[in-house]
């Protein structure tokens, strides 16, 4: 046993266990609501509609939030393979496997096996956790990590040409795929790193400046010139309120699509330490360990500043989520890679990280049994699968995201005051209704309505005598 725990196969094998485990979990897993299956929906409609370039959540009303890089990814799989989770998770699979490549010459450097960063990447629970969630987080990650390692090799000696160019595609990226924060998250801690070592005259001979800024521009700028042109106020909303209104202040009422997360300051730091779990905690050891020794280190360093600037900068805003340590995470792999000799019982550690997704996947396969997966999900995909004998389904004051998705866009809403104002007919309707909204229903309604379908915070009705809504 020890001596396959030595054995670079050890390290390869743990990479396909869990992209099997996490490839699985994206197949079997419902979306979940509010925001997976809203960005799932999206790329939906985006098909449906054909319309590529104003991202939609719902018919003819635009989604400013985010760009569209992430939705397109969606969009394209959906094209080409159809609509199910598996198909519109797949994306980010995909980038996660390409990470779990890009990162593992850095091992070889040094001597260590190909696929050990790409196993300490997978057994951090946010890593592997976005391997299969749809939303722009991976996106960004990838973009940031094209635009730090691209930087680390173009200022190399005997540099290949193109890592000049492929930070500014890495930024261009960025820029579809969250918006100006690709900027925000990569140029300080690079600009930091010139100024600790006072080698900005041999970077910038290494750097492609002038050419780069207009590949840059050349990726990102022309879809934001033609979704201010197709649907005006997209900039002012995005940029203005998204990247300031937003930052500063976790109350700000301008927001179209979420609700304020208020936060106590510094709470980034917490969810660094909780989602990072085993590896957070050996990454902090290991640099206290070696605090005197880290600025002989440029590589060293470089990872800090990298991995460190996120929740620095995140510190002083309120509204944030823990998906906002992701472009954390390659950094602190290479951080462990790097000093992966010298942690003792590292092994025993990489070991105990297999077991958030075993765990995870065994969770899911008892729920399954069971059948209590459908009742603790935040979805309304059980409700929709068995609604095929109905000809509409409701959903009661408002659409939930995971309902237009499983309806292909069919779910439509009732209002509390429509429910008295029925009519006989021979069709049938599904209706969704939150249980804290039941309440609200009259009395000679509730009689009635007869359950067919539950979960923790929902349940959905039929008419016992095939009543249907009037619209």
């Amino acid at each position: 046993m020890k001596r396959y725990l030595n054995s670079p196969s050890f390290y390869g094998f743990g990479v396909v266990m869990l992209l099997i485990i996490r490839g699985f979990l994206n197949a079997v897993l419902p979306l979940m609501d509010k925001t997976e299956a809203r960005y799932a929906e999206i790329a939906r409609i985006m098909v449906e509609t054909g319309n590529w370039v104003t991202p939609q959540i719902d018919y003819d009303i635009p989604f400013w939030a985010k760009p569209p890089l992430s939705t397109w990814l969606s969009a394209l799989c959906i094209k080409v393979f159809g609509v199910n989770e598996f198909v519109v998770r797949l994306p980010y699979l995909l980038l996660v496997i390409m990470l779990v490549f890009f990162v593992g010459k850095y091992a070889k450097r040094a001597y260590l096996p190909f696929f050990l960063p790409g196993c300490v990447l997978l057994t951090i629970p946010e890593f592997i956790i976005h391997a299969g969630v749809v939303s722009t987080d991976t996106v960004l990650a990838f973009s940031v990590t094209m635009v730090m390692l691209s930087f680390w090799e173009a200022i190399q000696e005997n540099a290949k040409k193109y890592w000049k160019y492929l930070i500014f595609v890495g930024l261009g990226i960025g820029l579809l795929a969250k918006g100006p924060i690709v900027g925000i998250l990569t140029l300080p801690p690079i600009v930091i790193w010139i100024l600790v070592y006072r080698n900005h005259k041999e970077v910038f001979k290494k750097i492609a400046l002038v050419s780069g800024i207009l590949i840059m521009l050349l990726i990102g700028f022309p879809w934001y010139l033609i979704a201010e042109l197709y649907s005006p106020g997209f900039i002012d909303y995005f940029i203005v309120g998204e990247h300031f209104k937003r930052f500063f202040d976790a109350t700000w009422v301008g927001d179209k699509y979420g609700f304020p997360k208020s936060q106590p300051y510094g709470i980034i730091w917490v969810f660094l330490l909780l989602f990072t779990i085993p590896w957070g905690g050996v990454l902090i050891l290991k640099f206290w360990q070696k605090r005197k020794e880290v600025l002989k280190n440029k590589w060293v360093t470089f990872l800090l500043l990298w991995f460190l600037w996120t929740p620095i900068f995140f510190t002083i805003s309120k509204s944030l989520i823990h998906p906002y340590i992701m472009p954390a995470m390659v950094p602190l792999a290479l951080l462990i890679t790097n000093w992966w000799k010298n942690i003792s019982f590292s092994k025993n550690i990489l070991q105990i990280g297999y077991l958030v997704p075993i765990i995870a996947l065994f969770a899911c396969l008892y729920g399954l049994v069971t059948k209590q997966l459908p009742y603790y999900m935040n979805t309304d995909k059980y409700f929709i699968e068995k609604s095929s004998s109905y000809d509409t389904v409701y959903h009661l004051n408002y659409k939930s995201y995971s309902g237009q998705f499983y309806t292909r866009g069919k779910m439509k809403v009732i209002g509390l005051k429509k429910i008295g104002l029925l009519s006989s007919s021979n069709k049938k309707a599904l209706i969704i209704i939150p249980d804290k909204d039941f309440i609200k229903i009259p009395q000679n309604v509730i009689s009635k309505l007869q359950k067919v379908n539950s979960n923790y915070k929902k349940s959905a009705y039929i008419f016992k005598d095939e009543f249907l809504f009037s619209k």
